[in-house]
């Protein structure tokens, strides 16, 4: 190959990647901004709906969609670091209080910072500011967003949580595509058919379940193919 090929096969191949990389950043990003957009904008309905009532009009739905982008890179920027996983394997209360409180704090300090620049941009000296915190800074308005910050943080890592126990995808299954009846009969099935392949497994050595035409590979195809296909009817292995 010539060296303009290789290099622009290498080109190819970095963008490539860059590509993939920013599209795992955008799936990670997507569902709690998502969520935290539709949680502000209801925030936002309610306060429009009180301050209605004393003729004032008030609209905030620019402000809603910022946060929300806002939310949604703090909470990439907190999940790459380390101790974010220190509660993994803990009882369920434990990652979802702690990693609430690291998104809480986080952005805590991000709107402080943003509250610095914009102090900045409208000509005030990075001196004043703490005297304009402790004087004229809005606290109770600040304090009310971060109480429902809070309240949102606790249902949005509660559901990623148990997204993560039961399976990434299984929540969406559970919700929106299968009957509660049949929810337990998807579970009973997975519990039968990994109680099958554990004696599977006990009875064989792993050359006999690998060896292609035997029973053992067979009923070791049947029942990956079952867990793979729970919208599928069980077969009975050959």
């Amino acid at each position: 190959m010539t060296q303009p090929a290789m290099a622009a096969s290498a080109r190819a191949t970095f963008v490539h990647r860059a590509f993939y990389w920013w599209l795992v950043q955008v799936k990670h990003v997507l569902p709690p901004t998502i969520f935290f957009f539709v949680g502000f904008n209801l925030i936002l309905l309610t306060k429009h709906l009180i301050l209605k009532e004393y003729g004032i009009d008030y609209s905030g739905l620019v402000i809603a969609t910022l946060a929300a982008l806002l939310i949604g890179k703090a909470v990439l920027v907190t999940d790459s670091l380390p101790f974010m996983h220190r509660f993994d394997g803990a009882p369920l209360i434990q990652p979802i209080l702690f990693k609430s409180a690291i998104y809480w704090v986080c952005v805590f300090i991000v709107r402080l910072i943003e509250g610095l620049a914009h102090f900045l941009a409208h000509g005030g000296a990075i001196g004043d500011f703490p005297a304009y915190v402790v004087e004229q800074f809005s606290w109770s308005r600040f304090l009310s967003i971060q109480i429902w910050l809070m309240v949102l943080f606790l249902i949005y890592v509660t559901i990623h949580e148990l997204n993560m126990l039961f399976g990434d995808g299984e929540l969406y299954r559970l919700f929106f595509r299968w009957r509660s009846s049949q929810a337990k009969l998807t579970r009973r099935r997975r519990i039968r058919l990994l109680t099958q392949l554990n004696r599977l497994t006990e009875a064989n050595s792993i050359e006999t379940i690998s060896e292609r035409g035997s029973p053992q590979y067979a009923e070791l195809v049947n029942i990956l193919h079952e867990l793979a296909s729970p919208s599928v009817p069980p077969v009975a292995p050959p």
